[in-house]
């Protein structure tokens, strides 16, 4: 490490120290940096050990200059912001997310689009190379963020199945239609067969597939397929309460719900709660998720496991992949039945 000639201030380490302790020459050290293309197995360790002797870091403005690239990645929820704090799978999403980014040293910035406005500034900044591409969470019937970022040619990973036919965007998704049919299968187990649903927002690939995956399970066992028996929800606690009311009005039998999503499971078993059900001995109620919302409700969820982890870290592989050249890809990782007290 080399000394000012001011003060003894002790200058930031260089790519040239790392050449010099490494015993390489300063552009296989880039070469390190840029990937370890055509290095060898013993000169790459020689570089990284440099490295972490020297203390070096990443001039990330004056390789982005070099590369044309950012070095960040797009995180972009297109909800009202307001989800991201009541939603606890945006944030387990976005942590996970963070934290495969960071194993690769590359920052992840979140950006919230909303409303038409945000959408528009955000596609703007996006468009002029401000990252490298983008984790899209969240995605409507009808939004065209992804096609438009498509066409811009950003490459991007969506969370969740594309709605549109024939969509050539990347994604990460869980086995929704598999998971529904496991929980369903589970209530009609234990000799429920008046089985409601609040189903997701039906412009989502979650809400489609997840009702689907109720009714084909019904159908399959023998059971009629009762249209007051299903409402739909927007996957927050007020709708799943909402939710619950009404199908308590359109089919006081009901002995089980089959819930979208654990937060509007919170909001079913309030209304249960206040209308004298008991809960799992007059009806089971199944969640979907397991977030942290199924083990603070009361009693705690039964409910599916997506697995949040893997569809965080595949996104992110299949992100980083895609900006290094490679397809765009789907990814379907399957669901878990977990139970606990409610069904």
């Amino acid at each position: 490490m080399t000394m000012s000639n001011t003060g003894g201030r002790r200058k930031p380490p260089t790519i040239h120290d790392v050449a010099r302790v490494a015993g390489v020459s300063r552009g296989t050290v880039s070469r390190v940096l840029n990937g370890g293309h055509y290095v060898s197995p013993a000169a790459q360790e020689a570089v990284n050990a440099a490295i972490r002797k020297t203390g070096y870091v990443v001039n990330r403005h004056a390789r982005s200059l070099i590369t044309g690239r950012s070095d960040s990645i797009g995180f972009l929820l297109t909800e009202p912001q307001e989800k991201l704090f009541e939603d606890p799978n945006f944030n387990v999403l976005l942590h996970g997310c963070t934290q495969a980014l960071a194993a690769h040293d590359i920052p992840l910035l979140l950006m919230l689009a909303g409303t038409e406005d945000e959408r528009r500034r955000i596609m703007r900044y996006i468009t002029a190379g401000h990252v490298d591409g983008v984790l899209l969470v969240s995605s409507h019937s009808g939004d065209t963020v992804a096609e438009e970022l498509r066409e811009a040619g950003v490459p991007l990973v969506q969370c969740g199945k594309p709605m549109g036919p024939g969509s050539k965007v990347s994604y990460v998704a869980a086995d929704d239609r598999d998971g529904a049919r496991d929980m369903v299968r589970h209530l009609l187990s234990l000799g429920r067969r008046r089985i409601g649903v609040v189903s997701g927002p039906l412009d989502t690939p979650g809400g489609v597939d997840r009702l689907a995956g109720y009714k084909e399970t019904l159908t399959e066992a023998g059971v009629e397929v009762d249209e007051r028996l299903i409402v739909s929800g927007d996957y927050s606690r007020a709708s799943g309460a909402a939710g619950a009311e009404k199908l308590l009005a359109q089919a006081p039998d009901m002995d089980a719900v089959f819930v979208a999503s654990d937060l509007m499971a919170q909001g079913v078993l309030a209304t249960l709660h206040r209308a004298g059900r008991r809960v799992p001995e007059d009806v089971s109620v199944g969640g979907f998720d397991d977030s942290a919302a199924a083990t603070e409700a009361t009693p705690a969820l039964t409910t599916i496991r997506q697995p949040y982890d893997r569809i965080s870290a595949e996104m992110v592989r299949v992100l980083l992949a895609q900006i290094g050249g490679e397809d765009p890809v789907a990814v379907i990782l399957p669901t878990e039945l977990v139970r606990r007290e409610s069904a």
